[in-house]
C-alpha cells in the first residue's frame, strides 16, 4: 500500500513522454493563437474601433471567422484533456522548485491551465447558450483571453529548449517511458516500485498521437456542419441544425423571450425615422410600397452556426435618405425590444452604403416569422447576429462623429 506521494519515475505508461506533450502542446498552442485571432476579430465586430473598420466585403467574413472560432474551440476539448494526461506526472516533481527559471516555468503551467480551462469550458457552454454565472461572457471572455496568450507566451519562452529537442526526436512505438530532458533531482524511484498508472501501460506514443488526432477530427467533423451547410446531416454534436427553425432559419432569441410578442404584432406599429431633415413615421405598407429589393445574406451567429437566407426589404441608405442621409454617416436602429445588451445597434456607414444593407420585411418570400424579427429587421452581410437588430421600431441618422 502506497504511504507516499507518487513522483515522476512512478508514471511508466510512454505517453507520459516530452516527445509526446511537446507534439499536443504544438497543437494546442496553434489552436490558442487560432482561437485568439479570430475571438479578437468576433470582439472587434461587435465593439468596433476606429483603426480596424469592418466593411460589408466579404458578406460571408463574420460567417467564416466565427465558424472557424467555434470549431477551433471544440477542437481544444480532447487536445487539452490530453495535454494534461501526457503531462500531469510533472506535478509531481520533487523538489517542487528549483530555482527562479523553474519556478517561473511552473507558475506559467498554473495560469495557462487555468485560464484555458476557463475559456474552453465557458465558450462551450456559451455555443450551447447555458450561462451559470452572472458576469458578462464577451466582456470576461475577452479578457481572459488576453490572459491565455500571455501565459503561453511566456511558458513558451521558458521552455523552448524542451519543446525544441522534443519536437526534433523520433516519436517510436516503445512501451516503456524515455524522456528526452533529464529527470528533475530525486525524482527517481526504486526498480520495484508500482507504477501508478499501469492501466495505460500496453499504449503507445503513436498510438495515443493517433487516437487524439482522431478524436479530434471527429468532433470537428460532428460539428463543423452548423457552418458548413453540406455537412449538416453530420453535425450531429452541433446545438443548432442551421436547416431547422422557422422559415428554415433558426432562432436564437424569441419574441416571447424578448417580450415584443404583443408589441410587434401591433397593427398599428409604425417605423420612426429621424435625420437631418426632420422625422417620418412609415407603416409596413408604406415600407413596402418603396419597393422592395433582394438580398441573399448569411445569418451568422456567435455561438457557430451559419446559414443563408433571401431578404425581402428596403435599403437602410433609402430610409436614411427619407430623412436627410446622404449614405455616408452612421445609424443606430432600435428595436421593440425594452432591455438586453443588443436593443440597438450602428450601422456604420460602410454598412449603409451597400446594396445588401436591409430593413428586410420577409424572408424566404414569405413576410417574417414574429420570431425572425417581424414586422422587420435588420439585415446586412458580414455582421455578427447579435448585431442584425429584429423587431425595429426607429431608425436615427447620426451626425458625423456620434456614432456610438
Amino acid at each position: 500500500m502506497r504511504t507516499t506521494a507518487p513522483r515522476t519515475a512512478d508514471f511508466r505508461s510512454p505517453v507520459h513522454d516530452p516527445r509526446v506533450v511537446a507534439r499536443v502542446g504544438a497543437l494546442l498552442g496553434s489552436a490558442v493563437v487560432v482561437l485568439f485571432l479570430t475571438g479578437l476579430l468576433s470582439h472587434l465586430h461587435q465593439h468596433p474601433v476606429t483603426w480596424l473598420p469592418f466593411g460589408p466585403a466579404p458578406s460571408w467574413g463574420y460567417r467564416l471567422t466565427q465558424g472557424v472560432h467555434v470549431g477551433v474551440g471544440l477542437a481544444c476539448v480532447p487536445l487539452l484533456l490530453a495535454k494534461l494526461y501526457a503531462a500531469y506526472p510533472r506535478l509531481f516533481e520533487r523538489p517542487a522548485l528549483r530555482g527562479a527559471r523553474h519556478a517561473l516555468e511552473r507558475a506559467s503551467v498554473a495560469v495557462l491551465v487555468a485560464a484555458t480551462t476557463f475559456q474552453v469550458v465557458t465558450g462551450v457552454l456559451n455555443v450551447f447558450q447555458v450561462y451559470p454565472w452572472r458576469f458578462s461572457f464577451v466582456r470576461v471572455h475577452y479578457a481572459v483571453a488576453w490572459v491565455v496568450l500571455g501565459s503561453v507566451l511566456v511558458h513558451v519562452g521558458v521552455k523552448l529548449p524542451t519543446i525544441v529537442a522534443a519536437l526534433r526526436s523520433t516519436v517510436d512505438d516503445a512501451r516503456e517511458s524515455s524522456p528526452v530532458e533529464p529527470a528533475a533531482p530525486g525524482a527517481a524511484a526504486a526498480a520495484d516500485t508500482a507504477p501508478a498508472d499501469t492501466a495505460a501501460a500496453g499504449t503507445t506514443r503513436r498510438g495515443f498521437l493517433a487516437a487524439v488526432a482522431a478524436t479530434t477530427l471527429g468532433v470537428v467533423a460532428l460539428t463543423v456542419g452548423q457552418t458548413v451547410r453540406p455537412l449538416a446531416p453530420f453535425a450531429v454534436l452541433a446545438p443548432r441544425d442551421p436547416r431547422v427553425g422557422p422559415q428554415g432559419l433558426p432562432v436564437n432569441k424569441t419574441a416571447r423571450s424578448a417580450g415584443v410578442e404583443q408589441t410587434a404584432a401591433d397593427p398599428a406599429w409604425r417605423l420612426g425615422l429621424s435625420g437631418p431633415a426632420g422625422e417620418r413615421s412609415l407603416s409596413r405598407d408604406e415600407l413596402a410600397a418603396l419597393g422592395l429589393v433582394r438580398a441573399v445574406v448569411p445569418i451568422a451567429c456567435v455561438e457557430g452556426w451559419s446559414a443563408t437566407a433571401t431578404w425581402d426589404g428596403v435599403r437602410v441608405r433609402d430610409l436614411a435618405g427619407l430623412v436627410g442621409g446622404t449614405g455616408r454617416e452612421d445609424v443606430r436602429v432600435e428595436s421593440l425590444q425594452q432591455g438586453g445588451s443588443y436593443r440597438e445597434s450602428t450601422l456604420p456607414a460602410a454598412y449603409v452604403a451597400a446594396d445588401d444593407t436591409l430593413l428586410a420585411l420577409r424572408l424566404a418570400d414569405e413576410d417574417l416569422d414574429l420570431d425572425h424579427g417581424y414586422p422587420a429587421r435588420v439585415v446586412a452581410p458580414n455582421r455578427p447576429g447579435v448585431l442584425q437588430t429584429k423587431w425595429v421600431s426607429r431608425i436615427v441618422v447620426l451626425p458625423a462623429g456620434d456614432a456610438a
